[in-house]
């Protein structure tokens, strides 16, 4: 499944697996709050990653954050 979610002012796609237990609307509370969080207080790893973020794939309780650069990948926990 996809979804578009509005990230820096750009619309960024979020792929989910069928097999989330979790509800969709939980999921995407859980990652917005996370992602925000993180802008503000990340290190800078992470920001370089978030300013060029291209999609989100969720596994499990993770989010994989995949940006234009393959070395700036990063995973994040959501709980």
């Amino acid at each position: 499944m996809r979804m578009l979610i509005s990230f820096q002012n750009k619309l960024v796609p979020v792929y989910f697996t069928t097999e989330n237990k979790q509800s969709v609307q939980k999921i995407m509370k859980l990652l917005s709050g996370t992602l925000e969080n993180k802008i503000q207080y990340g290190k800078r790893a992470l920001k370089k990653c978030l300013d060029s973020l291209i999609s989100i794939e969720i596994e499990g309780s993770e989010a994989i954050l995949h940006s234009k650069s393959e070395n700036d990948t990063l995973a994040l926990s959501l709980y």
